[in-house]
């Protein structure tokens, strides 16, 4: 199986390629659209400020291509925000794949950005096969992905109620860390690497 990781203007892309090691997957980290169109599976990770961000994939012509890919193709925390039609992070156009914006955590009681543990509820597909409703996983973020009725596979609550896993196709996305969450984290990287 070939796995392609996207590379682009983010970090915290090598703890997915040691997550995927530790599954006996060998992934290639790559921002060549030969390769990305190429693999089997495509991931697409990161952490970090999404206009820069989508500055490198336009430059590298990736927006493109990765609108229009037909493999399995996951993304990850800023991943699932650049798949989203608009972030408020520095009034960023994203990729569009969901039909779904991104807003800025807005709360005088909790900490921003949410750092730690929390729950996923109403999940649903196969991505979150054998795992089990209001299983934790691990978040860092300061924006979330408004739901809206078509794509939302997972929610969290966090002040707010909002999209934590978004599918449309064979586009699939979480907010959270599964390269960080432990045995649901890794279960279900196995189960996107399975479908």
């Amino acid at each position: 199986m070939k796995v392609a990781i996207i590379k682009y203007n983010a970090g915290n892309i090598h703890s997915v390629e040691l997550a995927l090691t530790r599954l006996g997957v060998k992934s290639i980290l790559t921002d060549d659209p030969d390769v990305i169109n190429a693999a089997d599976k495509v991931i697409f990770p990161g952490q970090g400020e999404a206009s820069s961000a989508m500055e490198y994939l336009t430059k590298h012509n990736l927006d493109s291509v990765l609108r229009n890919l037909g493999q399995p193709f996951l993304g990850i925390c800023l991943g699932l925000q650049l798949m989203c039609k608009h972030s408020e992070e520095n009034n960023t156009t994203a990729l569009g794949i969901f039909d779904t914006v991104v807003k800025k955590f807005q709360s005088k009681e909790l900490k921003i950005p949410q750092v730690g543990w929390n729950r996923v509820i109403n999940i649903k597909t196969p991505l979150f096969s054998g795992i089990k409703e209001g299983s934790f996983f691990y978040f860092l973020h300061s924006f979330y992905a408004q739901k809206n009725s078509g794509n939302v596979i997972g929610e969290t609550d966090y002040g707010i109620n909002y999209a934590s896993a978004l599918q449309h196709k064979n586009y699939y996305a979480v907010q959270f860390h599964p390269e960080k969450s432990g045995e649901n984290g890794e279960k279900l990287l196995k189960n996107f690497l399975d479908l």
